[in-house]
Order: structure tokens, then C-alpha cells, then sequence
């Protein structure tokens, strides 16, 4: 998964690129007639990655919450989200020279999902079947009163100090 991420900077290397070749000639009339005037007052011809909305890129991009269960479905739904913004663009642009490295782009989002995708089932086949929406078998163990781990395997029930006796536990 390594590499995806690496990838991935490419990308944003890529869209830079085909910005920079859009923006680097215009005049002060194109770009007062484009709406780019806003930004070209902060960032003159800069490259200052936004959304489309104005928002800056900020680290709140990448998601992580160290369950593997989590982490590979955001994984896959940024994938998801960075195709159909592809697709937004190349409904909208008809330029042959933006819109051959956007279906790249596309066709590579499409690829990263689906290794997502495996790595996603392969961590749920060695999953409890039963829990694996339900804790994080890497954390979350069976917990006697004094919240010491009673046994090495999850359990299905909550601790008995919550009311419910881990009567299933795997390890008994």
C-alpha cells in the first residue's frame, strides 16, 4: 500500500503541472474574466493547492484512526471521492490536453480502490466474523473488573462490570 501513496503524490504532482501550463501565460484580463482575480491576489500565480470551493489543502486530508477496518473504508471512499472529481472535470473541460492525463488520473483512483478493496477483505477474513465492526481485536481484549485484560482473545460480550459476564469468551 506503500506505493499507493507515493502515487498518489504523483497525482498531486501531475494536477501542479497542468495548472501551472493553464495559468503561467494569462494576461490580467483572462485572469480578472475567469473569476481567478481572488486568488491570484493572495498566490499571484503560485501554486497553492485548494479545493475548488477555496478551502486550503491541510493535513485534515488524511484520515487515520489506527483500526485497520476504518482506515482501509476512508482509504477507499478518498479514492472514490478523487474519481468523481475526475469526472467532474472532465464533464466540464473539452481541452484533449487536461483531459488525457485526468482519465489517467481516473483510471489510477479506480485501480487504488480496488487494491484497497482486497487488502480490506483480507484483513476482515482474519477477523472474528462475528465483531469486526465491532472493536479493534488489536486493542479491545475481554477486561475483568480492575481493566486487565482476562484472556488474549476478544470477546464478544462487554465486561462484567457493565453487567454482562463475557460468559463466550473465546478463551475459556
Amino acid at each position: 500500500m506503500a506505493s499507493v501513496g507515493t502515487e498518489e503524490l504523483a497525482h498531486l504532482e501531475i494536477i501542479g503541472a497542468i495548472i501551472y501550463q493553464l495559468t503561467k501565460n494569462l494576461s490580467m484580463e483572462e485572469i480578472e474574466a475567469s473569476g481567478f482575480d481572488k486568488y491570484y491576489v493572495d498566490h499571484t500565480l503560485g501554486l497553492w493547492p485548494q479545493a475548488a470551493g477555496g478551502i486550503p489543502f491541510n493535513a485534515c486530508e488524511f484520515q487515520v484512526k489506527g483500526d485497520a477496518i476504518t482506515d482501509l473504508t476512508e482509504d477507499m471512499a478518498a479514492e472514490q471521492k478523487a474519481r468523481s472529481t475526475y469526472d467532474n472535470i472532465l464533464r466540464l473541460v473539452k481541452d484533449p490536453d487536461v483531459c488525457a492525463p485526468i482519465r489517467f488520473l481516473r483510471k489510477r483512483e479506480i485501480v487504488h480502490f480496488q487494491r484497497f478493496g482486497e487488502g480490506l477483505r483480507i484483513a476482515q477474513d482474519h477477523l472474528d466474523a462475528k465483531n469486526f465492526y465491532a472493536f479493534n481485536p488489536g486493542f479491545d481484549r475481554c477486561m475483568d473488573c480492575s481493566d486487565k485484560p482476562a484472556c488474549p482473545k476478544p470477546c464478544p460480550d462487554a465486561c462484567p462490570c457493565q453487567g454482562v459476564t463475557p460468559k463466550d469468551c473465546p478463551a475459556e
